[in-house]
């Protein structure tokens, strides 16, 4: 039996949670017909391409994906902390209003209080950028 390469564990993990919030965005705004703001869109395109990278990664064992994934990952995780603040904290004005169409500050979904389209978002981007840091390099 082989040992057990924890590096492909991690990325394996990084990709499911990648496909999951990918799937997840296009089940909000094709099914259940929630449009995205403009903040949402820059969160969609840092998090479907790292879908694709991570899942061809992670099938090739390219453990060297890290430093393309890690700088998309922490753009994403940037953009939805300050998108979910805008939502959550009075008084939080954003940096440039909305010009049109959905409202950044809307929320679609509102569970316990707390879980908006952004926080998901936000967790994603979380889980994908420790199971990176988590990845160490193999050097012997």
């Amino acid at each position: 039996m082989e040992k057990l390469d924890m590096r492909q564990l991690y990325m394996y993990f990084a990709w499911v949670v990648s496909l999951v919030a990918t799937l997840g965005s296009l089940y909000f705004s094709e099914i259940k017909g929630f449009i995205p703001c403009e903040l949402c869109w820059y969160q969609r395109i840092a998090m479907y391409p790292l879908a694709l990278i991570l899942g061809v990664a992670t099938f090739k064992q390219e453990f060297t994906i890290k430093k393309y994934v890690l700088p998309i990952a922490i753009i994403g995780w940037c953009i939805s902390l300050y998108h979910y603040l805008e939502q959550k904290v009075p008084g939080f004005a954003p940096l440039k209003p909305c010009v049109g169409g959905v409202p950044c500050n809307a929320e679609y979904i509102n569970w316990l209080g707390f879980i908006t389209i952004p926080f998901l978002a936000f967790t994603a981007f979380t889980l994908i950028i420790i199971f990176m840091l988590l990845m160490k390099s193999n050097k012997k």
